[in-house]
């Protein structure tokens, strides 16, 4: 086994033993809510009932009936997950132990495995100036190391001499003519981008089951008292000298910062996603906790539905 590939099953075994272990005993094999609407297949449509899941109102079909109907899903036996990675300069940063280009390649690992192990199959799109690699949705732990070795050995953004804007449209456009069958879409990037890509995003998720995963620094929402320090634009290689010291520039950046936060948030809930952020500093299996008791409470808010039924390939994994 090469070094590269022994990296790669140190990373997958060390997740596996870490992070599965732990998600195992807290979710009980309860998944579909972390997974929901995976593996399903548009069968017909019918008119609406007070016990529906108003997210499968088919809104055109309702307009042009005058009367609310659903769309109404089969099983499927396995399900396709799709990773869309924003490998961009800007995901290469990190003020701790952890970038957030590594915080994502955990994330894909634990779900890669999660998902892999009970007979479903994973696949990927990798952005740096564009979208540069497709791998091929295969099940098997095999395939993910192989995903893994890939992340591992790509060069950071700097090396590969990446540079300019991020273009996030580019690859969710791209998987929209990639991605045929319903899949689950994962789309992880810090979401630092050229507008435009809050149309493709919603368009995605009226076809396949979309979740956001933000990857995001504690620095880049608030500056802390360093006195003068450079800073580097990721994305543009511009680079300032800013004065950490003055308290009130502090305040700006961090109105700023939590401004940026709420338009972000507000644009993913217009898309009609989800949303689930990864921090630098944080723990993997809380965030995915926290984001599993939100789709709980938001599956209970619309009345339950066929989202309270357990897919077969949720079944294998309980």
């Amino acid at each position: 086994m090469s070094g590269s590939s022994s990296n790669a099953e140190q990373l997958l075994r060390h997740l596996e033993w870490t992070v599965l272990r732990r998600l195992d005993g807290l979710l009980q094999g309860d998944y579909r809510t972390l997974l929901r609407g995976a593996g399903m297949d548009l069968a017909d449509l019918r008119e609406y009932q007070h016990h529906d899941d108003v997210r499968h109102i088919d809104w055109n079909v309702t307009a042009r009936l005058s009367q609310p109907h659903v769309r109404v899903f089969t099983e499927d036996r396995e399900m396709s997950a799709w990773f869309l990675l924003d490998l961009s300069p800007s995901m290469d940063f990190g003020s701790g132990e952890q970038r957030k280009r590594q915080v994502s390649a955990g994330f894909v690992a634990v779900l890669a495995r999660m998902l892999t192990r009970h007979g479903n199959r994973v696949g990927a799109m990798l952005y740096g100036s564009g979208v540069d690699t497709v791998i091929p949705a295969r099940g098997g732990r095999q395939h993910v190391l192989q995903l893994l070795h890939t992340l591992q050995t790509r060069p950071e953004a700097a090396e590969a001499d990446v540079s300019g804007p991020t273009r996030l449209h580019e690859l969710l456009e791209s998987a929209a003519n990639l991605v045929r069958r319903r899949s689950t879409i994962f789309v992880l990037s810090d979401f630092i981008s050229e507008t435009g890509w809050e149309r493709p995003l919603g368009l995605l998720a009226r076809r396949h089951e979309v979740v956001a995963v933000r990857l995001l620094d504690p620095l880049e929402l608030q500056l802390p008292d360093l006195g003068l320090i450079p800073i580097r634009d990721a994305e543009t290689g511009e680079q300032l000298l800013v004065d950490t010291h003055d308290a009130g520039f502090r305040k700006r950046f961090a109105r700023i910062a939590a401004q940026r936060e709420a338009d972000l948030r507000q644009s993913l809930v217009r898309a009609g996603v989800d949303a689930l952020e990864l921090s630098t500093d944080g723990d993997l299996v809380d965030a995915l906790m926290r984001f599993t008791e939100l789709r709980k409470r938001r599956s209970r808010l619309s009345g339950g539905g066929s989202a309270g039924k357990l897919p077969t390939h949720l079944q294998q994994a309980a």
